[in-house]
């Protein structure tokens, strides 16, 4: 077989896989937002997050990945419901466990097979122990919501790989991995991001802000970013994401407001996340960014929507208000620590 022709199978090859994901994608986000607003169970609005990230992270369906992803979903519950269970009677104590899981989250984000436990997990250890300071049966709740909307978002992501399955077989992987930085070195990184962002969930942890959970879980995900060697300009870039996926958040809500059908609001969250999808898979170096403004998006409204609260206007844009402080926040002292390492190298 000539070169030319190799080079058009191996296009072949990629191509429809390319254009089966885009649909997989739009079906899969629009049917689970619609499960989740429609049923609105505990934490119901995490399935169709958890679910977008699956899909982009994850774009094959093997036993390994599905394992994986069944693992993580139960696994990081259960620890954040075991530390939960006994020392919210004592703060320091329960600052200090979730200080160390923290800790092991950012360390295991930088090796690329464990960033999707590492993120689920900080999520975890954060919003249930925080629950679990109000009561244990609100953390048994969320802890319990969470795990029903994760292996929720498994099942869509099984379901989704056999309604549409890849049509041909993907190229093979080569079997090299990334090279990762040294132990000493990702723990010098996990202690950098724990001191960036330990202080800022203590403090919503010591005056038990109101509607905290939602920012709690975006300054997991965004200080998970710290740990880079751009983390800076990486953290300051997914805010601004966040931020697009903020703005779009209001102007659907306030189109809801408008017309608070159900029909409309599946349309509309069709239309996005039809937009995205093409974004994501047309330029794959961007993904993240586009990834990233559509979880803000999926969260933001759907913390909303899921609120029984009369004071749901109040609360939605304080949400968004106590984002965008927080990591500003984040990124101000990163900006800070980043100047004053510079500085001693110099020196």
């Amino acid at each position: 077989m000539s070169d030319k022709s190799m080079s058009l199978v191996s296009v072949n090859a990629i191509q429809p896989s390319v254009d089966r994901r885009i649909p997989r994608f739009v079906l899969g986000v629009t049917v689970a937002a619609a499960l989740a607003y429609g049923i609105n169970w505990g934490l119901s609005f995490v399935m169709p997050v958890f679910l977008a990230k699956f899909l982009v992270d994850k774009p094959v369906l093997t036993r390994q990945i599905f394992d994986e992803l069944f693992l993580a979903m139960v696994a990081t519950v259960l620890i954040g419901l075991s530390i939960s269970n006994g020392v919210t009677h004592y703060p320091l104590v329960l600052l200090l466990l979730v200080g160390l899981l923290m800790f092991g989250a950012y360390y295991l984000f930088m090796d690329p097979e464990w960033n999707l436990f590492a993120t689920i997990l900080i999520i975890s250890a954060l919003l249930i122990p925080y629950m679990g300071i109000i009561s244990p049966a609100a953390a048994l709740f969320l802890g319990k919501g969470l795990m029903i909307s994760g292996i929720g978002a498994v099942a869509m992501f099984v379901l989704m790989h056999c309604l549409l399955p890849d049509t041909v077989l993907q190229p093979e992987k080569t079997n090299s991995k990334p090279i990762l930085p040294s132990s000493s070195q990702r723990t010098k990184e996990a202690l950098r991001a724990l001191m960036i962002s330990f202080p800022v969930i203590a403090f919503f942890y010591y005056f038990q802000i109101n509607g905290a959970l939602l920012t709690l879980a975006f300054i997991g995900i965004l200080s998970l970013q710290i740990t880079g060697q751009k983390s800076v300009k990486l953290s300051a870039f997914l805010l601004l994401t966040n931020s697009i996926g903020g703005i779009l958040a209001v102007i659907s809500y306030e189109l809801l407001v408008t017309v608070p059908w159900f029909p409309f609001l599946v349309a509309l969250l069709a239309l996005f996340t039809c937009i995205f999808a093409n974004k994501i898979y047309s330029n794959p170096l961007k993904a993240p960014i586009w990834s990233g403004a559509l979880t803000a998006l999926l969260v933001v409204l759907g913390t909303a929507l899921s609120s029984e609260s009369k004071e749901i206007d109040v609360g939605f844009y304080t949400r968004i208000a106590q984002i965008f402080l927080a990591g500003a926040y984040m990124i101000f002292i990163s900006f800070l620590l980043g100047n004053r390492n510079k500085s001693k190298r110099d020196s």
